[in-house]
């Protein structure tokens, strides 16, 4: 029988060796490629002294091809819980140096248990993905724990923040893990993402394509849209991490944290009353005017190099998170093709689940037009953001910068679709079409008829740009709150906050609506 002294020091052996990340060698190999190990992931992210690991001694059963013979530690994926900038958290950081990371069944259950742990308590949590992917020798196991751990996200999903960080591999079946999260960060050089990878992909279809070009960051966070924010390394990946959990609430009955506010909420910012070009297709740049009104001109922009027409991304107002959806003159006028508004919704929708206030800021000419987008189904699409709009109960506050026509007025947010306050500046061009579309239906025959066509065209569409394409018709008919001036934005947004804050406190349902399961938004 062991004495307590050699149950003490058996039990220090298996610990130092679980943690021991393979050795020094090892680390030093891996620190080498510019990563770090798992566990020096974990304790970045914690603060210092909180993390407790759950777990630790989990090790597969499987006997088959010599894998009664292998050790993993921790089953190559270190979880637990501890604050992060005071704040409870909990994480799991997938190993590749235990049998590179791969997933299997006690792998993929200590990640479930770590999201179920999270969602009884109400914590976010934060996932660390660097995988060879399924464990091949487990067979069925691994596949019946891949869609336990996909039911366990989903239903998790809307309750807590769940943010993964792309850190190395994650190809196949496992790539489906950090996709259903809320929000996603990838490494620029060790961050992969894909369905197959390009051994597979030749193999199947014939087509040659390098790892970085196939699932690498510019795959998705410029052309699939699934990469939210693109990080340096590691470190990078996890301050900005941080970064983003602090503007969200722990989970989705909470609030989002409020941060000292040392910029005044009533601030006038007088450049914004020239910011807005006199020639009405001439472009401008949006995060002027976006950096101007916020705290301290700070903005965290998600999805910035995906559907660049259009700007979303969190930032404070007298040190309240909000959700800022925006339009980029600067590229394609502002205008909503299919990807944009895939973006906005996600983003809106998003926001709703974790009672964020959204401020939208408007200056779209339209859902983009022309065969392609019709064909790639932009009304499908564009529909998302009605959807998005409709659905939230969330504060909503809709500014009308320039021009706001069409449907795009709808995906802007106005008051028919769900704005709780609606302002312009005196600068917007509100209408269902623009004046030169108009003119060019209502005028038609007088137009053609004209013995100067070009200059009778010009008169009318004068004429009708200044009856119609002003904020006033809309103040007048109360569909737009008030018209105030572009300096005046900022101290508008707080004073409309401080009213609408809690309109959906405790769920309150003034404005009662029927029973449903949820809308059948337009996937």
């Amino acid at each position: 029988m062991a004495t307590t002294q050699e149950l003490i020091e058996e039990y220090k052996r298996k610990r130092e060796h679980i943690t021991s990340m393979g050795g020094a060698a090892a680390i030093t190999k891996r620190h080498e490629k510019g990563q770090w190990t798992a566990r020096e992931r974990i304790d970045y992210l914690f603060d210092a002294g909180t993390f407790t690991e759950i777990g630790t001694f989990v090790k597969h059963r499987t006997t088959n091809f010599g894998m009664d013979k292998r050790e993993i530690p921790a089953e190559g994926v270190v979880t637990g819980y501890g604050k992060v900038n005071g704040r409870p958290v909990v994480a799991f950081a997938e190993d590749y140096m235990a049998l590179a990371g791969t997933f299997g069944e006690y792998h993929g259950l200590k990640e479930i248990r770590a999201i179920e742990f999270a969602c009884e308590m109400g914590w976010p949590v934060v996932g660390m993905n660097d995988s060879g992917g399924a464990r091949l020798q487990e067979g069925f196991d691994t596949l019946e724990t891949y869609g336990q751990l996909f039911n366990a996200q989903i239903r998790a999903s809307g309750i807590i923040p769940q943010i993964a960080l792309l850190m190395g591999p994650c190809l196949g079946g496992q790539a489906y893990h950090p996709i259903m999260q809320d929000f996603l960060i990838q490494c620029k050089q060790t961050g992969f993402m894909g369905i197959a990878g390009p051994a597979i992909v030749q193999a199947q279809i014939g087509e040659e394509i390098t790892l970085e070009k196939l699932s690498g960051w510019e795959a998705h966070a410029v052309k699939s849209g699934q990469t939210h924010v693109v990080a340096d390394d590691d470190k990078d990946a996890i301050d900005k991490a941080k970064m983003l959990l602090s503007f969200l609430p722990s989970n989705n009955v909470e609030r989002t944290p409020v941060v000292p506010c040392t910029d005044d909420p009533m601030r006038v910012v007088p450049e914004l009353d020239t910011v807005i070009p006199d020639r009405p297709t001439r472009p401008y740049d949006m995060f002027k005017i976006i950096r101007a009104i916020t705290d301290n001109g700070e903005f965290f922009e998600i999805l910035k190099d995906h559907a660049k027409s259009v700007i979303t991304g969190f930032a404070r107002f007298n040190g309240r998170t909000v959700g800022i959806w925006a339009n980029q003159p600067m590229v394609m006028a502002g205008s909503i093709d299919t990807n944009a508004a895939d973006k906005g919704a996600r983003f809106v929708r998003t926001c709703d689940l974790f009672n964020i206030p959204v401020v939208t800021l408007g200056d779209c000419g339209g859902y983009m037009v022309g065969s392609e987008q019709d064909w790639k189904g932009i009304l499908r699409h564009g529909a998302k953001l009605l959807f998005a709009w409709a659905d939230a109960t969330i504060p909503l506050i809709s500014i009308m910068v320039r021009k706001s026509y069409a449907g795009a007025h709808y995906g802007m947010l106005d008051k028919g679709i769900g704005a709780d306050l609606v302002f312009a500046w005196p600068t917007a061009k509100v209408n269902i079409v623009g004046a030169k579309t108009a003119a060019s239906v209502i005028f038609a025959r007088e137009i053609r008829e004209s013995a100067n066509p070009e200059e009778t065209r010009a008169k009318l569409e004068a004429e009708y740009e200044e009856l119609y394409e002003n904020p006033y018709c809309g103040a007048e008919r109360g569909h737009i709150d008030d018209v105030i001036m572009p300096s005046e934005t900022r101290a508008i947004i707080n004073k409309s906050l401080d009213a609408i804050w809690d309109k959906d406190k405790d769920h309150r349902n003034f404005k009662a609506r029927p029973w449903r399961k949820y809308s059948n938004i337009n996937l």
